[in-house]
């Protein structure tokens, strides 16, 4: 991480929180409309309780931000990629229209999805990087953990300042714990950045809506790679029904049901009844975050057998048509179904027939974890 002063905290939350306590009660802060959840959580607590303005906008074009900017702008929040719609943000020219309007702004990125091994905002005009410790930097999900790096010495100092005293600095064994995980990053990315590749061309080339920046079909292909030296290992695809995404989650057994991402192990999610479920419907819809959309994280395990795991919950979930010359997805956006099956319940017609998920549901599978499936998810 390129940065003359890099400090730590508890989590990526308690970061998050450190760097709000720079605002002052009439600020403004201009965020984006795909975010991780639980700077969502913050920021609504902010604009209800602090008096802070927040404008939530799509960041992709650059120039919705201009009409944001005034003298009451304190912070603009980045993330690139986000998180969970994968999409790239044009940070140096967002950062260079930021600080011409308004030279006192701050432009802070959570870069928590690709981490300092990847891209280094900083070096694209940032003026503060977070990120959360416990994903890419740990590797491990042992450990919560939230760093904050800047170049500017002063601003630094008084992030420090709050740190101190809050109390909110990182303990001592966590301290020892991240610094244990950092020095496998680079093994770790490398695999993990392999096997996601593996795993967006699989349901790319099935006929999924997938967004990656690996591959050659997102849209922001060329920004992405002009900012970062890789993509990372987290992505999304859209099944097109809600049912079929929530019994392809149900039916995984390598891909273990989290909304957390980072570790060595794989992780499979539908945002928005977890990491998201905060965001209400209404709001949801208008930031185009599909109710159907499934987030992958994935880790170093092989990648066949990844693969193969996902071809038996694609199959089992109905979300393909099985073929000799192998699977492809059925577009149920555009009406189409399995022959014989009615797309919008899963029954096939004439007689009682139900896709077996597999021995546990979602809420059972939360239950052996011993968490609450009715609680509400912010990783």
């Amino acid at each position: 991480m390129s940065a003359n002063r890099c400090l730590t905290v508890s989590s990526g939350m308690a970061a998050m929180d450190v760097i709000s306590r720079l605002l002052r009660p009439g600020d403004e802060v201009i965020a984006g409309d795909d975010i991780y959840g639980g700077t969502n959580r913050l920021l609504k607590y902010l604009s209800t309780h602090g008096d802070i303005v927040v404008h939530h906008i799509d960041h992709t074009d650059p120039e919705n931000v201009r009409p944001y900017l005034n003298s009451k702008t304190k912070l603009v929040l980045l993330e690139s990629p986000t998180n969970p719609l994968i999409k790239i943000v044009d940070i140096p020219t967002i950062a260079r229209i930021t600080h011409e309007t308004n030279p006192d702004a701050l432009v802070a990125v959570d870069n928590t999805m690709l981490s300092p091994m990847l891209q280094n905002p900083l070096d694209l005009g940032a003026d503060i990087v977070y990120e959360s410790g416990t994903k890419y930097l740990s590797g491990h999900h042992d450990l919560m953990a939230g760093v904050i790096a800047v170049n500017n010495l002063p601003l630094g100092e008084k992030l420090y300042f709050t740190i101190n005293a809050s109390g909110c600095g990182l303990s001592p064994f966590d301290s020892w714990l991240l610094m244990r995980g950092v020095k496998t990053l680079g093994v770790r990315m490398e695999k993990q950045q392999s096997n996601a590749m593996r795993i967006a061309t699989f349901l790319e080339d099935t006929g999924f809506k997938v967004r990656y920046p690996g591959l050659r079909s997102h849209p922001q292909y060329d920004l992405h790679w002009s900012m970062a030296r890789g993509a990372g290992a987290v992505l999304s695809f859209e099944t097109g029904d809600l049912d079929v995404s929530e019994k392809i989650v149900e039916a995984t057994r390598l891909w273990a049901i989290s909304v957390s991402f980072g570790c060595v192990n794989s992780l499979i999610s539908m945002p928005t009844r977890m990491s998201h479920a905060s965001i209400d419907a209404k709001t949801r819809k208008e930031r185009n975050l599909s109710e159907d959309l499934i987030r992958l994280c994935v880790g170093i395990e092989d990648a066949e057998d990844l693969v193969d795991d996902l071809q038996t919950a694609l199959v089992k979930a109905g979300a393909v048509r099985v073929t000799p010359d192998g699977m492809r997805a059925i577009n149920f956006a555009a009406g189409e179904t399995l022959d014989g099956v009615d797309g919008e319940k899963g029954k096939k017609k004439g007689r009682n027939w139900e896709l077996n998920p597999g021995p546990l549901t979602l809420q059972a599978r939360f239950a052996r974890a011993g968490a609450n499936p009715k609680r509400e998810f912010y990783h």
